[in-house]
């Protein structure tokens, strides 16, 4: 089964400007990834980043949806210190953040096959570093 890590954007799409097509289709993209994760047709990975994400969302609604959407997760990545150091060296050869870096080397660890993130610059971040799992816009991913 493929597993794939949807960055933490993902989880919140559907509650961003629907005025934007982009928006719009990224938000339908993500939906029927996570329609896939309930019938059983991929495994989506939910990792002590996301938890924390959502915690910190100030927005009640958003915070909810993206727990709810957890339960669909069947992999887990808790914080390990492999993971801090996969996601330090990250840092050093990107511009990455320090929550985007966290978030690729959750993927790396657990083994992902695919990263699926709508941030832009996190892609191409992602793709120059040369890792060894598919890094995609979840449209790009649903058209394969």
């Amino acid at each position: 089964m493929l597993r794939i890590y949807l960055d933490y954007n993902g989880f919140q799409r559907g509650f961003d400007d629907p005025n934007q097509v982009r928006i719009q289709i990224e938000a339908l993209a993500c939906q029927e990834i996570f329609n896939r994760a309930e019938r059983g047709e991929i495994e989506l990975v939910w990792s002590f980043m996301h938890q924390d994400e959502s915690l910190l969302c100030p927005f009640p609604d958003r915070q909810l949806e993206a727990l709810r959407l957890a339960t669909l997760c069947r992999a887990r990545a808790g914080p390990e210190q492999a993971i801090y150091n996969l996601a330090q060296s990250y840092i050093q050869q990107s511009a990455l953040s320090a929550k985007d870096a966290i978030h690729l080397a959750c993927a790396i660890y657990v083994g992902a096959d695919v990263f699926l993130t709508c941030d832009d610059k996190l892609l191409k971040q992602a793709i120059r570093l040369g890792i060894a799992i598919g890094v995609l816009n979840p449209v790009d991913f649903i058209r394969q």
